[in-house]
Protein backbone atom coordinates (compact mmCIF):
# COMPACT_ATOMS: atom_id res chain seq x y z
CA UNK A 1 0.00 0.00 0.00
CA UNK A 2 1.22 3.35 -0.90
CA UNK A 3 1.72 6.27 1.82
CA UNK A 4 0.08 9.23 1.65
CA UNK A 5 2.95 11.04 0.69
CA UNK A 6 3.39 8.53 -2.26
CA UNK A 7 0.06 8.95 -3.21
CA UNK A 8 0.13 13.09 -3.02
CA UNK A 9 3.38 13.13 -4.30
CA UNK A 10 5.37 16.62 -3.41
CA UNK A 11 2.18 18.22 -2.82
CA UNK A 12 1.09 15.52 -0.43
CA UNK A 13 4.67 15.60 1.67
CA UNK A 14 4.46 19.47 1.91
CA UNK A 15 0.06 18.89 3.15
CA UNK A 16 2.03 17.00 5.82
CA UNK A 17 4.71 18.97 7.14
CA UNK A 18 2.20 21.58 7.11
CA UNK A 19 -0.27 19.22 9.41
CA UNK A 20 3.09 18.40 11.62
CA UNK A 21 4.36 21.68 11.83
CA UNK A 22 0.26 22.99 13.10
CA UNK A 23 0.13 19.98 15.74
CA UNK A 24 3.08 21.33 16.95
CA UNK A 25 1.73 24.67 16.83
CA UNK A 26 -1.12 23.68 18.29
CA UNK A 27 0.50 21.71 21.64
CA UNK A 28 2.65 24.48 22.19
CA UNK A 29 -0.37 26.91 22.46
CA UNK A 30 -1.62 24.58 25.03
CA UNK A 31 1.37 25.65 27.12
CA UNK A 32 4.28 23.25 28.20
CA UNK A 33 4.84 25.67 30.77
CA UNK A 34 2.64 25.94 33.86
CA UNK A 35 0.43 28.71 34.31
CA UNK A 36 1.18 31.72 35.91
CA UNK A 37 0.39 32.16 39.69
CA UNK A 38 -2.32 34.94 39.87
CA UNK A 39 -0.23 36.32 43.14
CA UNK A 40 2.79 36.92 43.43
CA UNK A 41 4.57 37.04 46.65
CA UNK A 42 6.26 40.64 46.86
CA UNK A 43 5.29 42.09 49.88
CA UNK A 44 8.25 42.61 51.20
CA UNK A 45 9.34 44.33 48.36
CA UNK A 46 11.76 47.57 48.65
CA UNK A 47 12.40 49.78 46.01
CA UNK A 48 16.09 49.75 44.96
CA UNK A 49 17.74 52.57 43.03
CA UNK A 50 19.21 52.38 39.70
CA UNK A 51 20.78 53.83 36.87
CA UNK A 52 18.90 57.17 35.83
CA UNK A 53 17.03 57.64 38.74
CA UNK A 54 16.54 61.20 40.19
CA UNK A 55 17.48 60.88 43.75
CA UNK A 56 16.41 64.61 46.59
CA UNK A 57 18.60 64.51 49.23
CA UNK A 58 18.06 66.89 51.91
CA UNK A 59 20.35 67.86 54.67
CA UNK A 60 19.12 68.94 57.29
CA UNK A 61 19.81 72.51 58.53
CA UNK A 62 22.30 72.52 55.85
CA UNK A 63 20.90 73.57 52.96
CA UNK A 64 23.86 74.01 50.75
CA UNK A 65 24.83 70.25 51.21
CA UNK A 66 20.72 69.51 49.74
CA UNK A 67 20.16 68.99 46.26
CA UNK A 68 18.57 66.92 43.32
CA UNK A 69 21.08 64.33 41.51
CA UNK A 70 21.00 62.02 38.98
CA UNK A 71 22.35 58.32 39.25
CA UNK A 72 24.90 58.32 36.71
CA UNK A 73 25.30 54.98 33.98
CA UNK A 74 27.82 53.76 36.07
CA UNK A 75 25.15 53.24 39.31
CA UNK A 76 26.94 56.02 41.40
CA UNK A 77 25.88 59.54 42.70
CA UNK A 78 28.32 63.04 43.53
CA UNK A 79 27.14 66.08 45.87
CA UNK A 80 29.13 67.78 47.32
CA UNK A 81 32.03 66.98 50.20
CA UNK A 82 31.07 63.73 47.79
CA UNK A 83 33.26 62.59 45.39
CA UNK A 84 31.32 59.92 44.50
CA UNK A 85 28.82 57.27 45.95
CA UNK A 86 27.43 54.07 45.04
CA UNK A 87 23.73 54.07 45.13
CA UNK A 88 22.16 51.64 42.40
CA UNK A 89 21.29 48.27 44.38
CA UNK A 90 20.46 50.44 47.68
CA UNK A 91 17.08 51.62 48.95
CA UNK A 92 16.75 55.01 50.06
CA UNK A 93 17.13 54.62 53.39
CA UNK A 94 20.41 52.61 52.94
CA UNK A 95 21.44 55.28 50.50
CA UNK A 96 20.54 57.57 53.24
CA UNK A 97 22.90 56.26 55.82
CA UNK A 98 25.72 55.96 53.71
CA UNK A 99 25.34 60.11 52.59
CA UNK A 100 25.72 60.43 56.43
CA UNK A 101 28.89 58.37 57.36
CA UNK A 102 30.75 60.15 54.48
CA UNK A 103 29.63 63.74 55.24
CA UNK A 104 29.94 62.66 58.80
CA UNK A 105 33.72 63.43 58.06
CA UNK A 106 32.80 67.18 57.65
CA UNK A 107 29.45 67.76 59.72
CA UNK A 108 28.83 67.10 62.97
CA UNK A 109 25.92 64.65 63.70
CA UNK A 110 24.58 64.98 59.55
CA UNK A 111 20.63 64.01 59.14
CA UNK A 112 20.05 62.87 55.62
CA UNK A 113 16.80 61.89 54.06
CA UNK A 114 16.68 60.53 50.51
CA UNK A 115 13.57 60.52 48.25
CA UNK A 116 13.41 58.79 44.92
CA UNK A 117 11.83 61.32 42.24
CA UNK A 118 12.26 59.81 38.93
CA UNK A 119 12.19 55.60 38.68
CA UNK A 120 13.79 53.55 36.40
CA UNK A 121 15.48 51.09 38.97
CA UNK A 122 18.24 48.58 38.31
CA UNK A 123 17.97 46.62 34.74
CA UNK A 124 17.96 43.60 36.98
CA UNK A 125 14.43 44.38 38.48
CA UNK A 126 12.92 45.88 35.03
CA UNK A 127 9.97 44.34 33.28
CA UNK A 128 11.25 43.70 29.82
CA UNK A 129 8.56 42.80 26.96
CA UNK A 130 10.13 41.17 23.81
CA UNK A 131 8.66 40.02 20.72
CA UNK A 132 5.06 40.24 18.88
CA UNK A 133 4.22 43.82 21.41
CA UNK A 134 3.22 46.70 19.80
CA UNK A 135 6.02 48.35 21.83
CA UNK A 136 8.43 46.22 22.73
CA UNK A 137 10.39 48.02 25.84
CA UNK A 138 11.41 47.59 29.33
CA UNK A 139 9.64 49.12 32.51
CA UNK A 140 10.10 49.76 35.58
CA UNK A 141 8.01 47.64 38.38
CA UNK A 142 5.60 48.76 40.64
CA UNK A 143 4.32 46.80 43.46
CA UNK A 144 1.63 45.20 42.73
CA UNK A 145 1.95 45.48 39.09
CA UNK A 146 -0.06 42.89 36.64
CA UNK A 147 -0.02 41.83 33.36
CA UNK A 148 -2.81 44.03 32.22
CA UNK A 149 -0.51 47.12 33.46
CA UNK A 150 2.63 45.67 31.35
CA UNK A 151 0.10 45.06 28.25
CA UNK A 152 -1.38 48.75 28.38
CA UNK A 153 1.95 50.55 28.67
CA UNK A 154 3.26 48.28 25.55
CA UNK A 155 0.26 49.24 23.49
CA UNK A 156 -1.15 45.58 22.76
CA UNK A 157 -0.17 42.89 20.90
CA UNK A 158 0.39 42.93 17.11
CA UNK A 159 -1.46 41.24 14.59
CA UNK A 160 0.64 38.54 14.30
CA UNK A 161 0.90 37.93 17.86
CA UNK A 162 0.10 34.36 19.79
CA UNK A 163 -1.30 35.78 22.52
CA UNK A 164 -1.94 32.47 24.30
CA UNK A 165 1.55 30.96 23.57
CA UNK A 166 3.33 34.18 25.33
CA UNK A 167 5.34 33.07 28.58
CA UNK A 168 6.92 34.93 31.34
CA UNK A 169 10.84 34.15 32.37
CA UNK A 170 10.92 34.77 35.97
CA UNK A 171 14.22 35.16 36.98
CA UNK A 172 13.48 35.74 40.75
CA UNK A 173 12.56 32.00 40.74
CA UNK A 174 15.52 30.48 38.87
CA UNK A 175 14.37 31.33 35.32
CA UNK A 176 11.57 29.29 35.40
CA UNK A 177 9.18 29.98 32.54
CA UNK A 178 5.46 29.81 32.95
CA UNK A 179 2.23 30.26 30.05
CA UNK A 180 0.10 33.36 30.07
CA UNK A 181 -2.94 33.95 27.88
CA UNK A 182 -2.64 37.18 26.33
CA UNK A 183 -5.09 36.65 24.05
CA UNK A 184 -7.58 35.88 26.32
CA UNK A 185 -7.18 38.70 28.75
CA UNK A 186 -6.92 41.50 25.55
CA UNK A 187 -8.99 40.62 23.03
CA UNK A 188 -11.88 38.93 25.19
CA UNK A 189 -11.61 40.87 28.14
CA UNK A 190 -11.38 37.44 30.44
CA UNK A 191 -9.90 39.06 33.86
CA UNK A 192 -8.90 35.87 35.02
CA UNK A 193 -6.00 35.60 32.68
CA UNK A 194 -4.56 38.62 34.35
CA UNK A 195 -1.63 37.94 37.08
CA UNK A 196 0.74 39.96 38.85
CA UNK A 197 4.36 40.55 37.67
CA UNK A 198 7.82 39.74 39.92
CA UNK A 199 10.91 42.30 39.39
CA UNK A 200 12.79 41.13 36.62
CA UNK A 201 10.09 39.26 34.74
CA UNK A 202 10.70 38.76 31.04
CA UNK A 203 6.97 38.71 29.28
CA UNK A 204 8.04 36.49 25.32
CA UNK A 205 5.17 37.35 22.84
CA UNK A 206 5.87 34.56 20.19
CA UNK A 207 4.53 34.85 16.64
CA UNK A 208 1.84 32.95 15.53
CA UNK A 209 2.41 30.49 12.87
CA UNK A 210 -0.58 31.02 9.80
Amino acid sequence: MKSIAGVFGRAGRWLLLGVAVGLLAACAGTGSHPPAPAQADTQNYNYLIGPGDTLQITVWRNADLSMTVPVRPDGKIATPLIDELMAQGKTSTDLARDIEKSLSKYVRDPVVTVIVTGFVGPYSEQIRVVGEAAKPQFLPYKQKMTLLDVMIAVGGLTDFADGNGATILRSAEGNKQYSVRLKDLIKRGDVSANVEMKPGDILIIPQGLF
